[in-house]
């Protein structure tokens, strides 16, 4: 019965409510989920700038590996939200089953070419000697670990389909938690326990993730959360994986494009010294942290939206958009303000003592911290028109945005003028507020509205649905 109430609130419910309801837990989960990065950058801070800058340059390098394969989770979890809207649960089974084993294979190849090309990215970014010997370890490790990332992070997207985010937020809160606790074991070694440094908070983020994904797939395959998979449901299903691989590939190549940026960028910093790459690190940790919201309320409206759209009710899913953006402009551009006046403090907790990374830092998230609110109006409207299953459009928008607008941006500004590598960061803003402009439009104009995922006759009628509901509640009773 906890599914049909979560659908009831979805499809009719006050939408300000729905939303706060759904993100919320996805907020925080994925501010738990950001912890390991925190976690690591806590810790690694005590090392030195070197350190610091060996987990910066392994970052963007790691989130462009899962961002190739997380397109495929993206398109399962909008199948699913858009099947839960039609009252279909074997399809909703059947999509998170197939979706999961593509994700999986995608991520075991990519940790093996990942790990074998490390020292060859690294070489290819430049980085000083230094941070390099530490970066190699570091990143191999982190591309280990990319199987047990994709499986949870495939999890996280089926519980967000069906409306379930509570259950995610149990497990990365506790593994977040263990992961705090293991860092400096492995980092600065205890008893028996070697030191590793730089290497150990990469192997706690690993030990961590492991168990995460055991538990989420022991949930899956337990059938207590709606959704019950069984050995048999991982049978391919060639028809359902090319449908599904064309609607995620838009998506894996606008993430791949927005990884890719960060690599490059991370390149340019990169051209600047170890200080500046130490400062873009340590701020882009914030950063990261802070978009976290925009992140979970995109999430939340795609699921929103996306029941909704499977149950034909458009002119909602429209509204849910509006709705969103607003919410996230002004929760954003609220955190902006604190940050710009708190900023030295802020990067002082991550890196202390180190005078240099603070200053910089410190330019550069007040720089671009005022303009966060765009970040949420552009996040909440992208998050309906991936419901829709307009993945193409979010695709074309974040190549233009990334590749268009402010990597040549930060280029130019940096390189051919005084700014230096504050034109770097001046290039945040600049695209933030083109691009916002251009989703605005894109949205008003409701293209969006007309794409269709679902055949009419896969929707199942209501009031079949809840006969089946009744029936099994029924029978669960007398079972008892």
């Amino acid at each position: 019965m906890k599914n049909a109430s979560r659908r009831a609130l979805s499809l009719e419910g006050p939408i300000l409510k729905s939303l706060l309801v759904l993100s919320f837990p996805i907020v925080l989960a994925n501010i738990l989920q950001a912890g390991y990065q925190l976690t690591d950058a806590f810790w690694v801070g005590r090392l030195g700038a070197s350190a610091v800058a060996a987990v910066s340059v392994s970052f963007p390098v790691a989130f462009l590996s899962i961002a190739l394969g997380a397109g495929l989770a993206i398109a399962g979890s909008t199948l699913i939200a858009q099947y839960v809207g039609a009252k279909n649960e074997r399809m909703v089974n059947h999509v998170a089953s197939q979706t999961l084993l593509m994700v999986v294979i995608v991520s075991i190849v990519l940790s093996v070419i990942g790990y074998a090309l490390t020292p060859f990215i690294l070489k290819l970014m430049g980085v000083d000697h230094e941070v390099y010997v530490l970066a190699v370890r570091y990143m191999r490790v982190s591309f280990i670990g990319l199987v047990f990332n994709f499986a949870f992070f495939m999890f996280q997207s089926i519980m967000r389909g069906i409306g379930e985010n509570k259950l995610s937020l149990y497990i990365v809160g506790g593994t977040v938690l263990l992961n705090f606790i293991l860092d400096p074991l492995f980092i600065f070694g205890w008893g028996s326990i070697p030191a590793l440094g730089v290497m150990g908070a990469a192997i706690a983020t690993l030990t961590t993730q492991m168990i995460a994904a055991g538990i989420g797939l022991s949930m899956l395959f337990g059938g207590r959360y709606g959704i019950h998979l069984s050995l048999r449901d991982f049978l391919p299903d060639l028809s359902f994986i090319k449908r599904a691989f064309f609607l995620g590939l838009p998506a894996s190549i606008e993430m791949s494009a927005r990884a890719l940026s960060l690599t490059v960028m991370t390149f340019l910093v990169a051209s600047f010294g170890t200080l500046a790459v130490a400062s873009y690190g340590a701020g882009s940790n914030i950063i990261q942290m802070i978009i976290i919201p925009a992140v979970g309320l995109s999430m939340a409206i795609s699921v929103l939206a996306g029941q909704n759209i499977g149950a034909g009710n458009i002119e909602r899913a429209s509204h849910i958009g509006k709705v969103g953006a607003w919410l996230g402009f002004w929760v954003l551009t609220s955190t902006g303000l604190i940050v710009f006046m708190a900023a030295p403090h802020i990067i002082a907790f991550f890196v202390p003592g180190d005078g240099a990374v603070i200053a910089g830092a410190t330019v550069f998230l007040r720089t671009v911290s005022l303009f966060w609110g765009l970040f949420g109006v552009e996040f909440a409207l992208n998050g309906v028109l991936r419901a829709s299953g307009s993945m193409v459009i979010a695709m074309c928008i974040t190549i233009v945005s990334q590749w268009v607008i402010q990597f040549p941006a930060a280029y130019l500004l940096s390189k051919h003028t005084h700014m230096g590598i504050n034109g770097v960061w001046w290039a945040f803003p600049i695209s933030s507020s083109v691009i916002t402009i251009v989703v605005i439009a894109i949205y008003t104009k409701g293209n969006w509205k007309k794409k269709r995922l679902i055949k009419p006759e896969e929707r199942l009628a209501e009031q079949v649905s809840e006969e089946i509901l009744i029936e099994e509640s029924y029978a669960n009773r007398q079972g008892a």
